[in-house]
């Protein structure tokens, strides 16, 4: 990992200058469990954070794996886990090139991939020349047929992070020959910072 962008996020979290943290579960993510859309399987959540999103799917019966380039937060969501008598994987790592160590049970990984992935302020966390990279990521992650629930970062203005991810943006990474987009991103969800994110449902095809 670089060394750098390491010390950039986790002085982020020991400073606590975490705005695009909400304090708890987006909204979307409620609305997409109690709606069905998204059951319990194995689920990663790139860029988790504190974890409010693994603790909360964690209690619904989903494989949680949780991951961050943030040696703090990584450190004080497994501490919540253990104060709640909840299980979850949460590792350290760099969206950019972490893949999976093979489950606890021992089948390669590779066999079993992520039936979905939660992305919600990382792609956002990204410099745009990252994007590409991390899409592949996306795509190599999940399953064929498997979900990427994605909330993304509404800011219209040049800069980041965070970086605005417009639509157009968005229908190009996500191009049609990789994904299905299953919900088009028209439902808009307020976030604390003043900025909105639309939520979509994106399918990975074979």
């Amino acid at each position: 990992m670089d060394a750098d962008t390491v010390s950039f996020w986790d002085e982020k979290y020991r400073a606590d200058l975490t705005a695009w943290d909400r304090g708890g579960v987006s909204p979307a993510l409620e609305d997409w469990l109690d709606e069905g859309a998204l059951k319990p399987g194995r689920i990663l959540i790139p860029g988790c954070g504190y974890g409010h999103e693994v603790l909360a799917l964690a209690r619904r019966g989903f494989e949680v794996w949780g991951l961050d380039i943030a040696p703090t937060p990584v450190q004080r969501v497994r501490e919540k886990l253990a104060q709640a008598g909840l299980t979850a994987h949460v590792v350290e790592g760099d969206v950019r090139t972490w893949q999976p160590e093979p489950p606890f049970d021992a089948v390669p990984f590779d066999a079993v991939p992520f039936d979905a992935v939660y992305e919600q302020t990382c792609l956002c966390a990204l410099s745009p020349e990252d994007w590409p990279r991390y899409e592949a990521q996306l795509c190599r992650w999940l399953r064929p047929g498997g979900r990427l629930f994605a909330l993304w970062m509404q800011t219209d203005r040049p800069g980041g992070p965070p970086y605005h991810c417009g639509l157009e943006a968005m229908r190009v990474l996500f191009a049609l020959e990789r994904w299905r987009w299953v919900e088009p991103p028209q439902r808009t969800v307020p976030h604390p910072t003043g900025f909105f994110e639309y939520a979509a449902i994106l399918e990975r095809l074979e």
